[in-house]
């Protein structure tokens, strides 16, 4: 059977790592990432790489949040699997979008505070569109017994930071999609987890205001005595593909160093 993973948010921190650590494990890989013309000669890097190890690479420059491109990507994904006759299966979701508005709630200047139509889109692209994508891929029958279902959360779904309200809000709504999606996946075999990264760099921690009191402030408590790298995050993705880890689900793991739980 030919497995693969498919990645949103593939072009960069998370879903990079990951894409390329599946694909040393001999995994083929569709990416969905959203990329203009600065940043796509990363992402076609990255094809390169994954092509170099042997393993076939699909990527599709889109916004992952969009209904209509979902059905493209899966229509293409379904198309690609029927030319193998049905033996081929999507083995991992990993969903790694980190797309949202960083506003207060409170601000002094209306034009500064976070608006509806910012926290539903931001809700949308990091919690519901794990939903969304589920659904699909079950119903189609892309992803069988034996699937997996990841996302990344953070603290930030039980702590605060100024202007992190809106991610605060989607990483807990995300939380508890993924303990709904256990619950109602477990009679079909696939199993549906949340891994809980420490404080990593990457572009998108970059885009907070203040990331730098962060990371300190993340340097000076972990107990292992350095930040989380996307590496990290990667293997423990790779392990959990594996068989054997089925049995696991419904669960927020952390793979942070201890980060969390010491401070």
């Amino acid at each position: 059977m030919q497995e693969w993973a498919l990645i949103l948010g593939a072009s960069s921190g998370f879903g990079e790592a990951t894409s390329l650590e599946l694909a040393r494990n001999g995994m083929h890989i569709f990416g969905v990432h959203l990329d203009r013309r600065a940043t796509l000669p990363n992402a076609e890097r990255i094809v390169s790489e994954i092509t170099a190890m042997g393993c076939q690479a699909v990527f599709f420059n889109m916004n992952a949040a969009d209904e209509e491109k979902r059905r493209e990507v899966l229509d293409s994904v379904e198309g690609r699997f029927r030319e193998q006759s049905g033996n081929a299966t999507v083995r991992l979701l990993f969903h790694s979008l980190a797309f949202g508005t960083l506003k207060r709630y409170i601000a002094q200047d209306p034009d500064e505070a976070l608006t509806p139509a910012q926290m539903n889109m931001t809700l949308d692209v990091m919690a519901h569109s794990l939903v969304y994508w589920t659904q699909d891929l079950v119903r189609r029958k892309l992803m069988v017994r034996g699937g997996r279902i990841l996302a990344m959360t953070s603290a930030g779904s039980h702590r605060v930071w100024p202007t992190y309200g809106a991610v605060s809000a989607s990483k807990a709504a995300l939380e508890s999609h993924m303990r709904q999606l256990a619950v109602e996946l477990a009679p079909l075999g696939i199993s549906a987890n949340a891994i809980m990264a420490g404080v990593t760099e990457t572009p998108a921690l970059r885009k907070i205001p203040g990331h730098e009191s962060m990371v300190q402030h993340a340097l000076g408590m972990n107990p292992s005595g350095r930040l989380t790298q996307p590496q990290d995050v990667a293997r423990a993705v790779a392990v959990l593909s594996h068989a054997g880890t089925d049995w696991m689900t419904g669960n927020v793991i952390r793979v942070d160093g201890g980060e969390d739980i010491a401070g």
